[in-house]
């Protein structure tokens, strides 16, 4: 770690230290990305609309007038609010582009060419810059133009269509994957690129699609669609070719037990005090307990109703049994292992005061990170980055925003 290190910021920012991202998302599937970018140490300079900034901002419900949906999206970034429809905003971009490593953005295929500010006319400008468009259904094809969230990419993809409990209606994803999954593969490509970028000095045109990313998580049910010729159906907690692999009554809640490998259905059947089970030809194989599906979970289920879920994590971890309780959001949180992983921190923001946050996902084992920053209030660095990134005087500052290109602001109701 340098001296420089240690005086920006109190520590190593992450190993994406020293690159710089034009963050033009909102909602969701582009700040994930971001976020995750600023995650991994690169400044992030998020550039919001006059009026309310991001959508997010006015979703309820709220902390000391912040969003909880922004505040769970947008840690460790700045935040500017520039209006890119007058000719001063867009000069603004142009010239925090030139100085940028990487360009994400999740407007609808076109929008930003209309503005004067597509990939072609910025790759003028910056031909280094790697310029990462994050859409609905990608930029070809005949659904190109077409608005998406979540639930419409999910049911589009086949992700819906086998979500929900066996024999009923298909229920979304509770987590918005159709969305998020924009924040998976978006930070993969671009740190493709920068890798490339290395070798050829020049970046590139990113084109993710939500659409695309959502297919490509089906992962194995692609394979088992096209084997069988047939849809697979909802199976609840079920697998659709492991058994026992799910959900189990226990006297006072529900147990989960996944005997995804062989070598765990002799284990259970101890833990289970049924070795029966184990020596039962019918259940012998994993061909045979999914055949015998209902059968094999109603033995198991009547076992399970007799002890509590506390009694049986004790027992099934005594005969290293995969299992788990299922835990809310807030048990999950507070978990030991949620603790001790550091995936809740706390960060002073300027308006709520020390705000819990969830953490890092990826961590540098030897080279702990400085604390992650809080999401920032509407046009917080907006002067900042201006004038000591761009160079442009108080005067200069002043006139921007008495001209509205700046900081225009609205009141939140």
């Amino acid at each position: 770690m340098t001296d420089t290190d240690q005086a920006e910021g109190g520590g190593w920012a992450g190993p994406l230290q020293g690159l710089r991202v034009v963050d033009l998302t909102r909602v969701l599937a582009g700040p994930f990305a971001t976020q995750s970018l600023g995650d991994l140490g690169a400044e992030v300079l998020k550039i919001e609309p006059p009026g309310g900034g991001d959508e997010t901002r006015r979703f309820p419900p709220f902390i000391a007038g912040e969003s909880h949906y922004f505040l769970g999206i947008n840690r460790n970034k700045k935040s500017l609010v520039i209006d890119l429809q007058q000719p001063a905003g867009a000069d603004i971009l142009r010239r925090l582009v030139a100085r940028a490593d990487i360009l994400v953005e999740n407007y609808r295929p076109g929008v930003m060419g209309r503005l004067g500010l597509g990939y072609d006319r910025l790759a003028e400008i910056n031909p280094r810059l790697i310029y990462c468009a994050i859409t609905g259904f990608g930029l070809t094809g005949p659904l190109s133009d077409k608005p998406s969230f979540d639930i419409v990419t999910q049911a589009l993809t086949g992700a819906l269509s086998i979500n929900g409990e066996r024999g009923h209606m298909p229920v979304k994803l509770g987590i918005p994957l159709g969305d998020m999954v924009g924040g998976v593969f978006g930070p993969m490509a671009i740190l493709a690129a920068l890798h490339e970028r290395t070798q050829t000095g020049r970046g590139r045109l990113i084109d993710i699609s939500l659409y695309d990313g959502l297919i490509g998580m089906l992962g194995y049910f692609t394979q088992l669609a096209f084997l069988t010729g047939e849809d697979p159906p909802p199976m609840g907690s079920s697998h659709p070719n492991i058994v026992p692999y799910g959900s189990f009554p226990a006297s006072d809640g529900s147990i989960i037990i996944a005997i995804l490998s062989e070598s765990f259905w002799g284990k259970l059947c101890d833990a289970l005090e049924r070795p029966d089970l184990a020596a039962d030809p019918r259940f012998a194989t994993p061909l045979g307990r999914r055949d015998h599906r209902d059968e094999v979970d109603r033995i198991i289920s009547e076992v399970t109703l007799t002890r509590s879920v506390a009694e049986w994590q004790e027992r099934l971890a005594a005969f290293d049994v995969p299992h788990a309780p299922v835990l809310g959001v807030t048990a999950a949180l507070a978990h030991p292992q949620a603790i001790a992983r550091e995936m809740v921190v706390n960060a002073q923001h300027p308006t709520a005061g020390e705000l819990r946050l969830a953490g890092r996902p990826i961590k540098f084992p030897g080279a702990p990170q400085r604390k992650s920053t809080a999401p920032p209030i509407l046009g917080q660095h907006t002067a900042e980055v201006l004038r000591d990134e761009l160079g442009y005087s108080d005067a200069e500052i002043a006139a921007l925003r008495r001209d509205g290109v700046i900081d225009r602001l609205t009141a939140r109701g």
